[in-house]
């Protein structure tokens, strides 16, 4: 990374994203700072922000420099740069995945909250696989391209890279947006209800690892973590999928990756690196009949990849099928390269979103990751069951060794049954009260403030601290009693229960209107001494009296 001698801010230091550091691949424009997009040659001074830059920084994060990449964002790898490679976070003779190498490994080691890279081909996901970090890869034209150099402008997709899903999410929600400047910007309706709770989910039939029968064994761990959530893995015919990846490089689609660079690379194609110099000089030889052909071909494939989706919810993929050393890499720069690219060529050309998870380490020390895929618009859908995923792996953060932080509710999907558990509060978790926070600080949110039916009775508890209620069902004299009802995350009850002490327990509360909800009830034999509070209605009450 190339660090800024100051970072860049907006004039106001406040917003969603205040306090956060991110660096931007070196493809994306940062006004005053040099992009080169991994071509010193072809560098240049922008006077303006891309517009994902700019609207960061609007939201208070900090940008600290800029990121090394596979020259014009041609490859998976992280090695086809000038400025040199960039390792693996977890082994340094390994290739970090590209082409947002240097996002991938500056948010791995820590030395940023997150990092914009772009993604054609799988430049965002792949090197997000290979250094156990989240890769978000946004539905096209969600995060507008305006001030970035194009790859294959019709696909190109600007990318996330951060520790969590959560943190991920929120870069999103402050960079999505349209831009008339973006000619493939467009304003999406995104699902708000996550997938359902029993969800089915597409397997490849057809699987490739490339001799690596560890790649193989951890894919196959990821299929029954996600079946523990409440997945059901479907087989789909990955021929179609396969066969529109090859489009992009072995058709007459490479021509726009030329096209993206056409007066530099005519005037300066010494300057360019192979084997990204063959690459682009590809895309001269065809003509606009054989690039329509090809488009029609691809629309022809993406019919018949679309009979997948009535069968299934989400797709699931190895985000990479195998690791490769920065040896190999050099010695078959082509044919590495491609292995890298199995799992992600297609989803751009097909209109796809999708989001890269960590998934597990390998027995030799190296990050595994898997790949969630939906249609378009099912950005939040995938951060909401990605995180569920990564969540319950119990891995660290990138190579920081960090533990997870508690999940965060995904804030645009309504909860549902697939995503919380309703929980039924009557003491000193109530809003505002000292223990409200344990659930706040795991994305827990207020649903509803109301009171149980009339059959209960409230006791204050002796000797707890910080005081706390005992509520009980009762056949006679009871009444209603002032509740409030949470929705705690699936990944969060956990941890939340582990903090909740006898003699409370958790049992079923009626409500006002009939429901029965999860909520705290207390042991018969912990009221003898307990104080009856039933007649002030609620905890609320009682506590104002102290």
């Amino acid at each position: 990374m190339t660090r800024l001698d100051t970072p860049l801010t907006a004039s106001a230091s406040t917003g969603p994203l205040a306090g956060l550091r991110f660096a931007a691949k070196d493809n994306i424009d940062a006004a005053g700072v040099p992009t080169t997009a991994a071509c010193p040659e072809f560098a240049y001074v922008p006077t303006e922000h891309a517009t994902v830059v700019g609207r960061l920084l609007d939201a208070g994060a900090a940008l600290v420099g800029k990121t090394n990449l596979d020259q014009f964002a041609c490859g998976l790898n992280g090695s086809r740069s000038p400025y040199g490679a960039v390792p693996n976070s977890f082994d340094a003779r390994y290739v970090s995945g590209g082409s947002s190498s240097g996002s991938a490994y500056v948010v791995a080691t820590g030395e940023c909250d997150f990092a914009l890279g772009t993604d054609t081909a799988g430049s965002g996901r792949v090197p997000a696989g290979l250094n156990n970090i989240v890769g978000l890869k946004p539905s096209k034209g969600l995060i507008p391209a305006y001030g970035v150099v194009p790859a294959a402008q019709s696909v190109d997709c600007v990318s996330i890279l951060a520790r969590t899903v959560s943190v991920a999410v929120q870069v999103l929600e402050a960079a999505l947006g349209y831009d008339p400047r973006d000619p493939y910007s467009r304003d999406l309706t995104l699902a708000t209800t996550p997938f359902p709770a029993t969800f089915r989910f597409g397997v490849p039939a057809q699987l490739e690892f490339f001799g690596d029968e560890l790649a193989r064994a951890a894919f196959d761990e990821a299929i029954v973590r996600l079946t523990k959530l409440g997945g059901a893995p479907v087989p789909v015919d990955y021929t179609p999928l396969a066969e529109a990846a090859s489009l992009l490089y072995e058709s007459a689609l490479v021509a726009e990756r030329y096209a993206a660079v056409r007066p530099y690379f005519d005037a300066h194609a010494e300057t360019v690196i192979e084997p990204v110099r063959s690459i682009l000089a590809a895309g001269k030889q065809y003509d606009a009949a054989q690039v329509y052909q090809a488009q029609h071909k691809l629309r022809a494939l993406g019919q018949q990849a679309a009979a997948m989706w009535q069968d299934i919810d989400v797709l699931c993929v190895p985000t990479a099928p195998t690791h490769c050393t920065l040896d190999a890499m050099a010695r078959e720069p082509v044919q590495r390269n491609r292995e890298l690219g199995q799992y992600t060529n297609f989803v751009n050309l097909l209109d796809y979103a999708a989001l890269s998870v960590p998934a597990s380490i390998r027995p030799d020390g190296l990050p595994f990751g898997i790949t969630l895929i939906g249609g378009a618009g099912s950005d939040w859908q995938l951060a909401d069951l990605g995180q569920r995923f990564h969540h319950d792996t119990g891995l660290t953060q990138g190579a920081t060794g960090v533990a997870l932080p508690a999940p965060r509710q995904i804030p645009a999907l309504a909860p549902s049954p697939a995503t919380h558990l309703p929980l039924v509060v009557v003491g000193a978790h109530l809003t505002g009260l000292p223990l409200n926070s344990q659930l706040t600080e795991r994305g827990a949110v207020l649903a509803q403030r109301t009171a149980t039916a009339p059959r209960y009775r409230l006791y204050a508890l002796p000797g707890t601290v910080p005081p706390k209620p005992g509520l009980q069902r009762v056949d006679a004299d009871g009444a209603a009693i002032e509740v409030e009802v949470w929705q705690v995350p699936l990944a969060a009850v956990g941890s939340f229960l582990a903090l909740v002490p006898a003699p409370l327990a958790l049992g079923s509360v009626e409500l006002a209107d009939g429901r029965w909800e999860h909520g705290f009830v207390c042991e018969g034999h912990a009221l003898a001494a307990a104080r009856d509070i039933t007649a002030l209605g609620g905890w609320r009450a009682y506590v104002a009296t102290l």
